[in-house]
């Protein structure tokens, strides 16, 4: 297994669609199917968009992992926002802080196989999820 790692600061709306490519590029490397590649690109999507949105800045880190030769993605998102006054709730699906549909973290944490999130008022969040791939995920 290769190492492979993407940093993308957030700081405008387009760096949003620099770090979903990226981070699709690089699922694709990894070995993902089209399907995979999407999903993992939604993450990143959601993640970048929340940092965006919330923060004003922070940065998107994609790198290759692998447990026992097994390949996969951690996507990393990390700022140093307002943070996250309740975790629980806020991945509760349904739940949205800003009138949206309510897809965000839920979301996140429906399409990878784990998400840790870390957060702490006015000094930030840091969000780790993590997909891994299967025979069945492959090209």
């Amino acid at each position: 297994m290769f190492y492979h790692q993407v940093t993308v600061d957030i700081t405008k709306e387009l760096d949003i669609s620099i770090a979903r490519q990226e981070g699709k590029e690089l699922a694709r490397i990894i070995g993902f199917n089209q399907v995979n590649q999407v999903r993992i690109k939604t993450v990143i999507s959601e993640l970048a968009r929340n940092i965006y949105l919330y923060a004003g800045q922070g940065k998107i880190i994609v790198e290759a992992v692998e447990e026992v030769k097994r390949p996969g993605i951690r996507v990393s998102a990390i700022d140093y926002g307002p943070g996250i006054q309740d975790i629980d709730l806020a991945l509760q699906t349904g739940y949205t802080s800003s009138g949206g549909l309510g897809a965000g973290l839920p979301g996140v944490q429906k399409l990878m196989d784990s998400i840790n999130v870390r957060s702490t008022l006015n000094l930030g969040t840091e969000i780790i999820a993590i997909k891994w791939c299967s025979e069945k995920m492959m090209k």
